[in-house]
């Protein structure tokens, strides 16, 4: 054989060899997987009397009298994070973005679908609870301060089981239009599976939008240091109220709907790069934008596009830092909460583009569909392991993960092991000790690394090891997206 030849024959050996590994690099996560984990991590936060389903079997009843301080029946529901408070306006904001996940990607979830499901109505059957009665909503149950001095199993508690409420008079108007949006979103995501919910749903959706726009005002004020400094609206709520609307006008296709969000999205401040349980900025422009895809000069569109030139790495008007590694950065704490959420806006939007044929300008920068889902698949493969550490930050994904996350019923012996009661200072052993936690919150996304990629794996460090359902319930969307094979 000659030299060319065999200089051929090695060329492509070796472009043969290539190729395997990218195709190995491109199914490096399982991301089937991590989706079925990402929905039953739901099952550890949740509250009220279980299920004969729960699969998340460590867990126990509690909290089961929810709601008796003011002779209403508040229980089920949520815990938010790693205490045992039931923070409506999270709440509201997960339940929506879980909707919002399944409406957008639920023909990929096979058989995960009816899991998603149940996890959603957890949700909904409980906020149809907390605005049972006309002219109130229930903004909150659980007090933070007595809650958050105890680190004890839910089903232990005895920590004041406040009822915070919102009314007439002591408005608050982001935790109901967070509400509103979220039981419009699932009616739209139940409409298919169970039609007489899906219209019981609507209809309250209507009815408490009313309230919140009929009777403004913050909840900050209303139920005071319930909310703050914990889930204190800072951005104020303007946004949701436009939020709410949105997914009325996309759930009832009542014209008055859109009217509101047009003519006071032309007034609201904030940034378009925004999206969170605190801000719904971006997330109004990208979920109404195929209605105004086509139309000249829109300015939904326009802050669309700026948002994505906002995140994009090489973008002359990028907002967002990233670490070595290449994980976005916003400021504050629990940093994956955007990585998740902006990530699956990006996604979102990027099907609403490539079904109208656009791309995005930044600058000299062009960014075609397939760019933005290259971003964010970035910031998923990062969270499922990509990363300088090798660390999966979903509790119980890839082989190495967090293991002393913030989290009292995963840090402590379950009921079945330990009966017992565990009393509110008799659970401190089990916070401070560096062993890993007894039970694994399977699914659960923590707070993150820091800028530097680097991370420690303590309870003691909140920000980076807190689970929260709001870092979940977007990154449901994603990773469904991805499983599809797209």
């Amino acid at each position: 054989m000659g030299g060319k030849s065999m200089m051929m024959v090695i060329l492509i050996l070796l472009l043969g060899f290539v190729g395997v590994r990218v195709v190995k690099a491109a199914r490096l996560h399982d991301y089937g997987d991590a989706l079925t984990k990402s929905i039953l991590f739901f099952e550890g936060q949740r509250s009220g009397k279980l299920p004969s389903t729960q699969r998340m079997n460590w867990r126990g009843d509690s909290a089961l009298r929810d709601g008796s301080d003011i002779g209403m029946d508040l229980v089920g529901g949520y815990y938010d994070a790693g205490d045992n408070v039931k923070f409506h306006f999270p709440m509201a904001f997960t339940t929506t973005t879980l909707a919002w996940s399944i409406l957008e990607f639920g023909y990929s979830m096979g058989s995960d679908l009816n899991h998603a499901l149940e996890a959603l109505r957890w949700s909904t059957d409980y906020f149809l609870k907390a605005t049972s009665k006309p002219g109130m909503v229930v903004a909150q149950v659980g007090d933070p301060i007595s809650d958050h001095t105890c680190w004890e199993r839910p089903e232990d508690m005895d920590t004041l089981r406040t009822t915070y409420v919102v009314n007439q008079t002591h408005p608050g108007s982001e935790v109901s239009a967070e509400i509103a949006a979220a039981l419009a979103a699932s009616s739209m995501v139940f409409k298919d599976h169970d039609s007489q919910y899906s219209r019981w749903l609507l209809d309250r959706a209507s009815k408490v939008f009313d309230f919140a726009n009929n009777y403004q005002g913050s909840y900050n004020q209303s139920i005071g240091r319930g909310a703050c400094p914990f889930y204190c609206d800072i951005n104020g709520y303007k946004d949701e109220l436009i939020w709410g609307a949105a997914w009325l006008s996309k759930a009832t296709k009542d014209p008055k709907y859109w009217d509101y969000v047009v003519k006071n999205m032309a007034t609201l401040g904030g940034s378009f790069s925004e999206f969170g349980w605190d801000s719904k900025h971006s997330g109004i422009n990208i979920l109404v934008s195929p209605a105004v895809m086509n139309s000249s000069g829109s300015p939904f569109i326009t802050n669309a596009d700026n948002f994505v030139c906002s995140l994009l790495p090489d973008s002359p008007t990028k907002s967002v830092t990233y670490s070595p590694g290449g994980l976005m950065f916003k400021p504050g704490g629990s940093n994956l909460q955007h990585a998740t959420a902006l990530s699956f806006l990006l996604i979102v939007y990027s099907r609403y583009l490539h079904l109208a044929k656009r791309s995005v300008h930044c600058g000299s920068v062009v960014a075609t569909p397939s760019r933005l889902i290259n971003v964010a698949r970035s910031q998923v493969d990062y969270i499922l392991g990509s990363n300088p550490l090798g660390m999966s930050y979903m509790v119980g994904y890839g082989k190495k993960f967090p293991q002393r996350i913030h989290h009292r019923g995963s840090s402590m012996p379950s009921k079945i092991r330990y009966p017992a009661r565990i009393g509110c200072h008799d659970g401190n052993n089990y916070m401070v000790t560096s062993s890993p936690n007894q039970n694994a919150l399977v699914g659960a996304i923590v707070g993150g690394p820091d800028e530097h990629d680097q991370f420690l794996d303590s309870r003691l460090n909140v920000s980076q090891s807190e689970p929260t359902t709001y870092m979940n319930s977007p990154f449901v969307g994603a990773l469904a997206y991805f499983k599809g094979g797209r």
